[in-house]
């Protein structure tokens, strides 16, 4: 008779203390379940507007005969697409399945056991996640004001400090560093730690200040900038992200990415998008002031608090548990993220959508709220 398997001996302790994400059911299954004919998913910062017109073209006029061959392995006529765009070389871009596999081809080129990671208490949580899992220790840094705190993170460093991850615009609160407090915090790291941008949501920044990378990448050796495919550029179900980087930095990471991992779909849609030539970040940038002027006025008239900074979401502070409020909103077809997860309790995240969609949520919302939470109407 064979010995019963033992776990708790093959298991890294790492691993078994970490707790599995769960993704959500299929919106089929989450109609069924909610009893509703349709739902709006207004959890993940998708793009409503699809995918630019180019890469429409890619995709529906795919052959079937396409996928019967390997894709390119490293990506390569992609990487060259974006090497022009960034001014750089081929060789300074590494593409992921998504900017999550991105994050762990990092964390694994640099980080062994025993070492650490600095980030923010409440941003995207992947790089917390992979590092725990990993046997890394994340060194969470309270927000100050709802944003990264420059002199908290630089403070953190130790000997056994390899990687600083800042997402900005921050997820899930909007906000952003600063051209002079990024080049402040590359100063005063100095070389000790590689940083990242997670980049994320940069398509939709609109500010003066907000940081020039491809400039910054010139000047600091040890600067590491993620990107994406899934939010403006509306290709989230291809997965697909990038990074860019110093030569020696991106080879290291090189070799830990795993070749073959970016579907040849992916790559040719992908290709196709950055040929958009600005029509499409035009129409969703538009898209999302609409929407957000419309949500924020209609907060205010039910007295309920927001952040509402930049990128295509805003948080809403609303007087009730945040996993109730995700259950009745889902009853009535519109899906929020409840924010309990990434430390901010009662509060949901909002993607924005398309006005139309928004006027349906706020009636939907209006309808959840306690009485005792609105104010007059204007006469």
């Amino acid at each position: 008779m064979m010995a019963a398997l033992d776990l708790k001996r093959l298991v890294p302790g790492h691993v078994l203390g970490f707790e599995a994400y769960v993704p959500s059911k299929p919106d089929a299954e989450l109609c069924r379940l909610y009893q509703v004919p349709h739902l709006h998913r207004l959890n993940n910062n998708e793009n409503p507007l699809g995918p630019p017109f180019p890469a429409r073209e890619v995709l529906s006029g795919l052959n079937p005969q396409i996928v019967s061959s390997y894709p390119s392995g490293d990506s390569w006529a992609l990487r060259g697409k974006l090497a022009e765009l960034w001014q750089v070389e081929r060789d300074q871009i590494v593409i992921g399945n998504g900017a999550n596999e991105v994050i762990g081809f990092v964390i694994k080129a640099f980080c062994g056991a025993g070492d650490n990671i600095v980030t923010a208490d409440r941003t995207f949580a992947v790089a917390e996640w992979i590092a725990r899992f990993s046997g890394v220790t994340p060194r969470l840094i309270p927000l100050l004001d709802y944003r990264f705190d420059v002199t908290g993170m630089v403070t953190a460093i130790d000997l056994r400090t390899k990687v600083l991850f800042i997402c900005n615009p921050n997820n899930p609160t909007g906000t952003h560093l600063t051209t002079d407090e990024l080049e402040d915090l590359l100063q005063r790291v100095d070389g000790r730690a590689i940083v990242v941008l997670d980049e994320a949501y940069a398509e939709y920044m609109e500010v003066s200040d907000f940081p020039d990378s491809r400039v910054l990448l010139e000047r600091h050796p040890n600067l590491v900038v993620f990107r994406t495919f899934s939010k403006a550029w509306a290709l989230a179900g291809l997965r697909i992200g990038y990074l860019v980087g110093g030569r020696d930095l991106v080879d290291a990471v090189r070799r830990t990415a795993i070749a073959y991992s970016i579907n040849v779909i992916a790559q040719e849609a992908a290709m196709a998008a950055l040929q958009d030539n600005g029509v499409h970040l035009r129409a969703t940038r538009e898209m999302v002031h609409s929407s957000r002027s419309l949500v924020s006025i209609a907060m205010q008239n039910l007295n309920v608090p927001t952040i509402s900074h930049n990128g295509n979401f805003m948080m809403l502070k609303l007087p009730m548990g945040d996993t109730g409020a995700h259950r009745q909103l889902m009853r009535r077809g519109y899906m929020v993220r409840a924010m309990s997860d990434f430390r901010f309790p009662g509060w949901v995240r909002l993607s924005l959508s398309t006005p139309s969609v928004m006027g349906g949520f706020i009636g939907a919302l209006s309808e959840i709220l306690p009485r005792l939470s609105r104010v007059s109407e204007p006469s």
